[in-house]
């Protein structure tokens, strides 16, 4: 069965750290690029950051630029979000999601079509 699964989410406060991971199964996440993106109650969704899938480049929204670090391991079939210095403007519904083998220059939802149920970050004192 094809399915992405986000795990890593929870509460946290201000300047607190979590881990995400993407686990994929069924199929070979080094095949395509991977972009992990987050959506709040009555906000549309944003890119967070996007991996490419052999050379893993890599591309980060401004506002998780120096806080965030976007990873893979192929060898376990997973990506990971480290998320360093979380602020409140951080809590929203994270997922990821498979883009094209080639990754876009921009790392835009619209692009990146299958994805996972997603994980909840609540960045909160």
């Amino acid at each position: 069965q094809v399915q992405l699964v986000e795990s890593g989410g929870g509460l946290v406060q201000p300047g607190g750290s979590l881990r995400l991971s993407c686990a994929a199964s069924g199929f070979s996440l080094d095949r395509y690029a991977i972009g992990w993106f987050r959506q709040a109650p009555g906000n549309e969704r944003e890119e967070v950051s996007c991996i490419s899938g052999s050379l893993a480049s890599t591309i980060y929204a401004a506002s998780v630029k120096g806080r965030f670090t976007i990873s893979r391991d192929n060898a376990k079939n997973t990506v990971y979000l480290q998320m360093n210095n979380l602020r409140p403007e951080d809590t929203a519904l994270y997922y990821c999601a498979t883009g094209p083998p080639l990754m876009p220059p921009l790392c835009r939802p619209d692009d990146y079509g299958y994805r996972g149920q997603g994980t909840q970050v609540t960045v909160s004192s």
